[in-house]
């Protein structure tokens, strides 16, 4: 079989690890069409619908090719139904353990290439137990946590990628011709059945997941009384059924709480799984949430989604196929708390101020709203 011609920087000096200061030179990376992929992915839920479009256009290029992805428990509850993968659970709840058992399950096996997709210090010390000889990461620059001394082979460095395209530059590194994006993500027949309860006939169905990830200074959560505001338009000018959505935690509860007492909004935080409102979302006509998984979660399972972001970047983060219809106010959050221009800070600098979302205005969203029903209608 020909070899690729795909081309690497490795160490001349050991071609099985990069050291500082080893002369570099080119390489194929893969002698021949690969059949064995091991891609490590462990979480959050919008990086793994990102990995989800890699795996698959790796399946687009090798049909015959097999698949072992590393993933995380809470995120193999949404995935771990796809056929012609197999996943292998990482259960950070089991500390240590957690990495012996990824070693016993993948015992016996060799890979023609690892894709390390996760730079983390949870995901790098999984990296050199995984049974191939080409360990491909991150380019220095975005080896968070050391990911680099772990790695053996990097991506291409780049400005500007959204996060979606530089894990697709995991699959170009190894050969794989672009292909049109697609994630198929399987939704069980009793699940689907609980999504269409909530499609009333003749109305719109809006998602509105209010709520982002518990981590500390993460100010994402827009005003509840300008979602009820929201909501209050949808209903009357859209003839929209407004469910709202988000995990158990005891923020998103009272959030939810709250909203569904301002408004006539069904209110379904903390009452569904997490296949269940991957159901909800691909039935919705349309989700509104911040940065978050929820947004990922549409863009994979086809649904329009309008973003408010003002903390982190939509052009890194936002929704893929949304961007028409995501709120940008981080260029304004940027100057606003930093002081700078949007074009003089780190690609991905955050802005950690509990009141950067306050710059998204209510007629902001109700604009992108009425664009959105305009474009549907149209």
């Amino acid at each position: 079989m020909a070899p690729f011609l795909v081309f690497s920087t490795v160490s001349v000096n050991r071609p099985n690890s990069l050291v500082p200061g080893d002369v570099i030179v080119p390489e194929l990376l893969l002698q021949s069409k690969p059949d064995r992929i091991c891609v490590m992915r462990l979480s959050a839920i919008g990086d793994t619908c990102h990995a989800l479009a890699v795996i698959r256009r790796l399946q687009d290029n090798w049909p015959d090719a097999h698949i072992t992805w590393i993933i995380g428990k809470t995120e193999a509850s949404l995935m771990a139904d796809i056929p012609d993968i197999r996943f292998v659970i990482f259960d950070k709840a089991r500390g240590r353990a957690a990495y012996r058992d990824v070693r016993n399950a993948l015992r016996g096996q060799r890979f023609d290439v690892a894709l390390c997709m996760h730079a983390s210090l949870r995901a790098n010390l999984l990296i050199r137990s995984l049974p191939a000889d080409i360990r491909l990461g991150f380019d220095r620059a975005r080896a968070k946590d050391l990911q680099w001394l772990f790695t053996n082979r990097r991506i291409d460095a780049a400005q500007g990628e959204h996060a979606m395209e530089a894990m697709m530059a995991f699959a170009t590194a190894i050969g794989a011709d672009s292909k049109a994006l697609r994630w198929d993500i399987p939704i069980a027949a009793a699940d689907q059945s609980f999504a269409d309860g909530y499609r009333a006939p003749g109305k719109r169905l809006v998602v509105i997941s209010a709520c982002s990830s518990q981590r500390a200074r993460n100010y994402r959560d827009w005003r509840i009384e300008n979602y009820a505001a929201v909501i209050s338009h949808l209903e009357s000018e859209h003839d929209a059924r407004v469910l709202l959505t988000g995990g158990p935690t005891a923020k998103e509860k009272d959030y939810g709480a709250a909203l569904s007492e301002a408004s006539r909004a069904d209110n379904l935080v903390g009452q569904s799984t997490l296949q269940q409102l991957a159901a909800l979302i691909r039935t919705a006509d349309l989700v509104i949430c911040p940065d978050s998984g929820p947004a990922h979660m549409a863009t994979a399972l086809g649904t329009p989604v309008i973003g408010l972001y003002a903390t982190s970047n939509p052009d890194r983060t936002g929704p893929y196929n949304s961007r028409k219809y995501t709120i940008n106010r981080y260029p304004d959050a940027i100057r606003t708390y930093l002081g700078k221009n949007v074009d003089a800070v780190h690609w991905g600098q955050r802005v950690r101020h509990p009141d950067a979302m306050d710059l998204i205005q209510l007629s902001d969203v109700i604009e992108k709203v009425d664009l959105f029903f305009d474009d549907r209608a149209n």
